[in-house]
Formats: C-alpha cells, structure tokens, sequence
C-alpha cells in the first residue's frame, strides 16, 4: 500500500463533509435574503407571515441537524481513522464466538449505538421544534412506542438479513455477494407485499375514505385511469403530527394510496383528486417498478464491489490498522463503496424529479384540472412550513422532487399552454 493514503481517505472524507456543509450553508443564506418573498403564483395564498414562520422553522430543523452531523462525523472521523474501529474489533473479538453469532454482535451492537445516539435528537426534533411550530400531536408515551416498535422491526428484519448474509459468506466464499443480492432482492420484494398489511398498522391506523362524495370521485377517478386494483385509504397521522401528506405503497394487489387525515381536513375533495391523480401516475408510469430495479442493480454494484475490496491485502491499512477481523475488513468495504454515493446522490435524485415531473404531467391529463394540484401543492408546502426559497445547487443535490415553486410554474404554464 503506498504511504500517505491514509492521509488521502481522510482528505476525501473531510472533502465531503466539508462539500456538505458548504451546500447547507449557501442554502440558508439563500433563505434568509429571499425567505419572506412571495413567489409568483402564490400571492393571494401564501402571506408573508406564513414564510417568516417557514424560515423559523427551516433554520430551527437545520441547526439541530448540524449538530447532529457534526457529532456523528466526529464519532465517525474517530472510529475510522483514530483507533475506535481497532478498539471496538478486539473487543468483540474477546467474546470469543462463532463466526455466525460474532458477526451478528459486531453488527447489531453498531446499529444500537447508532440508534441510541439518535434518541437526543429525535426528542429535540419532536418535542422542541415541532411543538414550538405546531406540528407535534404525539405523546411522550407513543413517541417511545413508535422507537420501540421501530427498534425491534430493524432488529428482526435487519438481524435476519445479517445472520442470512453471514451464512452465504460461509456456505459460498467466491459467490456470496451474489446469493446475498438475490437474497436482499427478494425480502425487499416481500416487504414491499409486507408492509402495507402487517408493519404500517403497527404504527397507524388505516381505514377506508371516511367521504362518501370522495369516495365516488375516487373510484371514477381510478376507473377512468385503468385501474383495476388498489385501494385508497386514510390514515391516521393526527395522532402523531400535524403535518399533512400523501404517498404509495406496496405492490401487486395489495398496492395503495395512503391519504393523510391532515390532507383530507386542510384540502377541498377537487384538491385531494388532484393529489390522487398525481399518485396513479407513478403507478401508471412504472415508477415503482423502475425505482425497485434501479435499487437492485445499484446493490448488486456495491455488493460485487464490497467483495472485490474484501480480499485486497492493503485494506486495513488504508484506514490505518495493521490488522482487522473479517466483519471489521467488512464495515471497511461498506466505508469505500458508500463513496460512491456521493456523485450518485445527484444523479438518483436528478431522476426521481423527472418522474414526479411526469406524474404531474399524468394528473393534468387524468383530471384535466391543472390549478387543482397547483393549490394543493400551495397548500402543502404553506401548511407544512415548506422552504419556498432553496438555493438551486442545494436542491438539484439533495431535493427528490422538484421545488414547489417550479413544479406551480410548470402547471400555471400547463394551463396556459391548454
């Protein structure tokens, strides 16, 4: 290994960071001088009131997600280049265990740490900020629920995958990364079947449109787009928020849309349409399907890329460690491949802002009604407290959809054009 490339990894992770920072920095001085100014279309319907209090609420959730960065990269910065990785693999070396059941320590102890250094935080988050703005409706007794549940889903499904992964290295040495990307392929198909049945009610209550006249402008609506299965359902977010939302889940017969009850009380049944449109078009558009096998393949790189860098002799000492157990020489990989997602970050989110600019497209067309998902989307980002003002590098890197204030330019135009 050639001398100083320590001092290079460490250069280049510092260079990311840094990058990182740089894109928050400009984003938030683009919304200090432009933040209380009402964006064309939106006059009449956003006051300037509504985005001081969106300034407040961007600059709030950014200064606790700086602190948050800043101490998980120092923690970061120490256990990969300052000895806590050397220290932390001979201590769970000492347990002296089987291959299976070490691997899973190594592992799962990391995953707890990690999420245990996020629990100050999420309390700040939940019962700082967003009580402060309004947003926050969960108790202190559901937000531990909600962590609990969560924790032990991640230990059951993330623990499964691990101890499946750990055995395929052992069964198979030289074609492990592919049986763990098949494997991987398909649990992710499974949850996909999964989750809208057995782990979203965990966490909410799901129920049929509770509107009968939305209700009936939703199945013409389906119908009139050639959908023949899927259901659309209400959920109950108030619970724990205020913010207001809706989304697609699942696959197959048990796909659905999912309409916040915060949605349905701040929008008029012409809006919801609008909204509803919107999601069958990344139905209709193959969306879904594109986005699970651009993940697949994207995985499969970072997998075959993983166990080409396992066997390299040099890579411990590219972080600094003379020696490093199998699961530690694999974090490592994991270390180098996820480098990769920082030009690919752009590149993905570049993508998926094409498609929910053709969903769009698709609402306009099905419903005919371009100034509907217009006010809809006015009135998701005024009740949602969006930033009205992202600086266009910060956004074109890190936004997956478009920013609201081109997306009402494009359907104002759309309207125009017709």
């Amino acid at each position: 290994m050639m001398p100083g490339m320590n001092d290079l990894l460490l250069a280049i992770f510092l260079t990311i960071f840094t990058f990182r920072g740089l894109l928050s920095w400009l984003n938030l001085r683009h919304l200090r001088r432009h933040g209380t100014e009402v964006p064309p279309g939106f006059t009449g319907q956003v006051q300037q009131q509504d985005l001081a209090r969106a300034v407040d609420y961007t600059l709030a959730r950014n200064q606790l997600g700086f602190w948050s960065a800043l101490i998980g990269r120092l923690i970061m910065l120490w256990f990969l280049f300052a000895g806590g990785l050397s220290w932390y693999d001979r201590l769970v070396a000492g347990f002296s265990m089987r291959f299976l059941w070490h691997g899973l320590t190594f592992f799962l102890l990391l995953g707890l740490a990690s999420s245990l250094l996020e629990v100050p935080f999420s309390l700040i988050r939940t019962f700082r900020i967003e009580n402060r703005f309004g947003f926050n409706a969960s108790s202190f007794r559901l937000w531990l629920s909600d962590q609990l549940k969560g924790l032990l889903l991640s230990l059951v499904i993330g623990g499964g995958l691990l101890a499946g992964t750990l055995w395929l290295v052992q069964a198979s040495p030289r074609l492990w990364w592919f049986w763990v990307w098949l494997l991987f392929s398909a649990v992710s198909l499974f949850l996909l079947y999964l989750s809208p049945t057995l782990i979203e009610p965990l966490f909410f209550k799901m129920s049929p449109l509770a509107n009968p006249e939305l209700e009936e402008g939703v199945r013409a609506l389906m119908k009139q787009a050639g959908l023949q299965a899927g259901k659309v359902q209400q959920v109950d977010a108030s619970r724990r928020s205020r913010h207001s939302n809706a989304y697609f889940t699942g696959i197959g017969r048990v796909k659905r849309i999912v309409l916040f009850d915060t949605l349905l009380e701040q929008m008029d049944n012409r809006e919801i349409i609008a909204v509803l449109a919107h999601e069958i078009g990344h139905w209709k558009k193959g969306h879904v399907l594109l986005r699970l096998l651009g993940s697949q393949a994207v995985s499969c790189g970072f997998l075959l890329g993983a166990y080409l860098l396992l066997g390299q002799p040099w890579l411990p000492s590219l972080f600094g460690l003379e020696t490093a157990s199998f699961f530690a020489r694999l974090l490592l990989c994991g270390v180098l491949v996820s480098l990769v997602s920082v030009p690919l970050t752009p590149i993905a989110n570049w993508w998926s802002r094409q498609q929910e600019r053709q969903a769009d497209d698709f609402a306009v067309d099905l419903s005919g009604d371009p100034d509907a998902l217009a006010d809809a989307l006015i009135k998701l980002s005024r009740e949602n407290l969006a930033n009205l003002h992202p600086h266009p590098w910060y956004a074109g890197y890190h936004y997956s959809h478009p920013p609201v204030v081109e997306r009402i330019h494009s359907l104002r135009s759309n309207q125009s054009g017709a």
